[in-house]
């Protein structure tokens, strides 16, 4: 009877713990702790896993260790360049976090850039990498776009980018999620501030963007369900137009709205599909771009 006891108590353990909610910790590196990748290595890290950063910076690398946030100093121009960088591919998962320089560089520039990390990735063995995309490798359709709408170079939106992730899933040695983000603002980006007192603005197209903290918010989901192998759109489920979305943040934040807004030859545009991700269970924290809060920055 007390052996029949013991042995039942022992199953019942067994049977709660395999049903118990998975909890892990990983090493995680964050190849670029900028404006997005700051706040999500504070995620990570608060969530009990092992957080590795990099900046370009020497002057913000001794800032950021002073906050207790571990980094190096690591570059890609397009060639690898910094001190002690290798330790960032010592890492369970990479979390691609490098936006195309806009303007100043080739169009072959970031995809170089890419070429050269995927090779210390694949050297390093890594078995997981996040890239953080851009839904501007979509071209304006004036439509719905999906993961699922097909791209080519003669098609794509930005052919950096486009390039980017092409060369990360070719050959690839580890498992490879892509997320789309849309406009990136809140906090102390405030999108009708770049068009205050403007004329001729294109007010009347559909906006796609997202808040700072869903975004973060969406990555650390990505790991937490372990949805690898995946392309996600990160963007707003609700598609306000930009005047309403400059307007509303004049009114709010006390600067001068654009003086014009364009009457006729409306730039094309797209509307980028957020459901994808909310399949998986992830549930925005801020659906409507019209409620997003800021921080203004504070002048020094």
């Amino acid at each position: 009877m007390r052996e029949g006891f013991f042995m039942g108590k022992w199953q019942t353990c067994l049977l709660l713990v395999r049903y118990l909610p998975k909890t892990f910790t990983m090493k995680i590196s964050i190849i670029g702790l900028g404006w997005l990748g700051l706040p999500l290595a504070r995620r990570l890290a608060q969530k009990g896993h092992q957080v590795l950063g990099s900046t370009t910076s020497p002057e913000k690398h001794r800032q950021l260790l002073d906050e207790g946030i571990d980094n190096v100093v690591f570059r890609l121009d397009p060639h690898p360049s910094g001190n002690g960088f290798n330790r960032l591919f010592d890492a369970d998962l990479v979390v691609v976090n490098i936006p195309p320089k806009r303007r100043s560089m080739p169009e072959t520039f970031h995809p170089e850039q890419i070429k050269y990390l995927k090779t210390l990735i694949k050297q390093a063995g890594v078995g997981r990498v996040i890239y953080t995309s851009s839904t501007s490798v979509y071209p304006n359709t004036n439509n719905e776009v999906t993961e699922t709408t097909k791209l080519c170079l003669n098609s794509t939106g930005h052919s950096a980018v486009f390039g980017a992730e092409n060369i990360l899933r070719e050959d690839a040695a580890y498992d490879l999620t892509v997320i789309r983000f849309g406009g990136l603002l809140g906090m102390d980006r405030v999108p009708g501030s770049y068009f205050s007192g403007k004329e001729n603005v294109a007010g009347d197209v559909p906006v796609n963007y997202i808040h700072q903290v869903d975004a973060v918010r969406l990555i650390a989901h990505v790991i937490e369900k372990e949805l690898w192998g995946e392309t996600y759109n990160g963007v707003c489920p609700i598609h306000p137009k930009k005047r309403e979305v400059y307007e509303k943040n004049a009114q709010e934040m006390g600067f001068a709205p654009p003086k014009s807004y364009r009457q006729q030859d409306l730039p094309d545009f797209k509307v980028v599909s957020g459901e994808r991700i909310m399949e998986t269970g992830f549930v925005f924290e801020i659906e409507n771009p019209l409620n997003f809060y800021y921080i203004p920055k504070v002048s020094k």
